[in-house]
């Protein structure tokens, strides 16, 4: 199997505008100050299927109903993204669409994929499970969609490299979200022959990273366990078509915590009022980094997904405003008497802070017979505020621990 830049052309040419869009490119100063580069954001979130998926599974099968073999189903495994981009375009291309996703799915990707007509198939508890099971399906009357091993999938996703070349024809470094590999492997396809000098830097987050592991081994490399809040690129490995393209075509990969991605978030959120899941968010988490050095260069990351349900969201929220010390829980020890909650609610109060929770505990080992423990939630403006808020507590004579989230 091979991918080369006529394939990508190809796939390009067989686009329908209204199933695959040219999303745009936006700036941020905030974000162009903070790392000392000219930024340029590639809004592929703003895809009408909420990410890069529909690209790929529409070449795929907008080539299948050329073909002379007819079929009258896809078959796909999926964590969300992949499973809307197949239904979509099986549904644009005549066919039904039968999507195999595990069953710790984020409901609000199963019910768009509902939405464009599949039939979802819930099993296992991982992308690698429902793989399994897609495959097992798969009879003469289908046609199996591969989220990422498959020349035609890469071909598709590699016109973005292509868009991204025409809209930032001096780009210096293009940053790419890596789940199985399909995404990067068709973007530095046509990057790495039209544009070589341009740097292609992959990005994987640590509880998913299995690239790093398969370029030092010299070949492919999975993993039984992911752990990540970007559940878009938590495949567990990648192909031997995604590594030898990797290989061939990209100069750096780099990994970021979920602390990371969550700040990331967070920050698109707030800067530039775009909402990216995860996924979407890593390769801003990267640039942000100390791991990724773009100063004074034109720099275009890929925001390759904005499917997130309002429970990833707050999710996401609650991490990022907790590492920021937004969120904070205190714990006071006082003496177990009428009016002490009272009294220390009113310190944070003054302090300018809301609590938004307290937790009232007697049981601890380490409590003496009268005494207590007051656990507060409470938001503040960072870390300044909180150091306030205890040390004014402390200051009136209570023993208070900052215990983070």
């Amino acid at each position: 199997m091979n991918v080369t830049v006529s394939d990508i052309q190809d796939a390009r040419d067989r686009f329908d505008d209204d199933i695959v869009q040219v999303t745009p490119i936006e700036t941020s100063r905030t974000l162009e100050k903070a790392v000392g580069a000219t930024v340029r954001l590639k809004m592929e979130h703003l895809q009408r299927t909420g990410s890069f998926k529909t690209r790929g599974a529409y070449n795929k099968l907008a080539k299948c109903a050329h073909s002379s073999t007819e079929y009258t189903t896809a078959v796909a495994a999926s964590a969300g993204n992949h499973a809307q981009g197949v239904a979509l375009a099986a549904a644009k291309t005549g066919l039904d669409s039968t999507i195999v996703m595990p069953t710790n799915a984020p409901q609000a990707k199963i019910d768009a994929t509902e939405g464009y007509g599949a039939e979802v198939v819930l099993r296992g508890q991982t992308f690698r499970n429902a793989m399994e099971y897609a495959k097992s399906i798969v009879d003469d009357d289908s046609v199996f969609v591969h989220a990422y091993d498959d020349p035609d999938i890469v071909a598709g996703q590699g016109t973005l490299g292509l868009e991204i070349l025409e809209q930032v024809p001096s780009v210096d470094t293009v940053i790419v979200p890596i789940g199985g590999g399909g995404l990067i492997g068709g973007i530095a396809t046509a990057i790495g022959e039209r544009s070589p000098d341009t740097r292609i830097v992959g990005v994987q987050a640590d509880g998913a990273a299995t690239v790093p592991q398969s370029l030092q081994a010299g070949e492919p490399r999975t993993r039984d366990s992911v752990q990540t809040i970007a559940d878009g690129i938590a495949t567990g490995g990648i192909s031997d078509l995604t590594y030898d393209l990797i290989s061939e075509y990209v100069d750096e990969v780099v990994t970021v915590s979920d602390t990371e991605i969550a700040e990331s978030v967070l920050f698109l959120l707030e800067r530039t009022k775009q909402m990216v899941e995860g996924a979407g968010a890593v390769s801003v988490a990267a640039m942000r980094s100390d791991r990724l050095d773009v100063r004074d260069e034109v720099v275009v990351p890929l925001l390759c997904g904005g499917n997130l349900s309002m429970t990833d969201l707050q999710t996401v929220l609650t991490h990022g405003l907790t590492h920021r010390e937004q969120v904070v829980r205190l714990r006071v020890r006082i003496v177990d008497q009428p009016g002490e909650m009272s009294h220390i609610s009113s310190i944070i109060a003054d302090c300018g802070a809301n609590i938004r929770d307290v937790n009232h505990e007697r049981s601890a080992m380490d409590l003496d017979v009268g005494n207590a423990y007051l656990q507060f939630r409470i938001e503040t403006s960072g870390a300044s505020q909180t150091t306030r808020i205890v040390e004014s507590i402390r200051d009136a004579g209570y023993a208070v621990e900052n215990l983070g989230r």
